[in-house]
């Protein structure tokens, strides 16, 4: 039994269909380059301005969370982020899970496992309510006592 190696330069045919690994790739390299915005930006916000690290409080994330841009800041950052770590966890499952079945269960696992946190981390950004309705007023935070 032989075989032959094509020369480095043969083009390769490919059959019909989208080629994931080349979206993969270049989601990667696209939301690496948001998130680094998203990210300085949000270190920016919570380290930098105002009093710094020691403003960072159930207050301060109330307050944050209460501006629809931030909503969208922080719940943009959250799904790239994920989705980026989630492709670069298949890339490598891909490259070291050798057995079709093992690297099978591992994606499926990986998949579960981001669904379960964006679908948690967008109700805790979109829903959070710092001073809910009908709480008992010693159970809630300070901030609310002055609305």
């Amino acid at each position: 039994m032989t075989h032959t190696i094509a020369a480095p330069r043969t083009p390769v045919t490919r059959s019909k269909g989208t080629n994931w690994e080349k979206w993969g790739w270049i989601y990667m390299r696209a939301s690496g380059v948001v998130l680094v915005v998203l990210i300085f930006g949000h270190l920016f916000v919570n380290l930098m301005v105002g009093k710094g690290v020691h403003a960072i409080d159930f207050a301060f994330v109330g307050g944050k969370w209460s501006d629809p841009f931030w909503q969208v800041w922080d719940g943009l950052m959250l799904w790239l982020a994920l989705i980026h770590g989630a492709n670069g966890m298949r890339t490598i499952v891909n490259d070291y899970a050798h057995n079709r079945t093992l690297r099978g269960i591992l994606k499926i696992a990986i998949l579960v496992a981001v669904i379960v946190l964006l679908v948690l981390g967008t109700l805790v950004v979109t829903t959070f309510d710092p001073c809910p309705a009908g709480s008992p007023a010693d159970l809630l935070p300070s901030i609310c006592k002055d609305l």
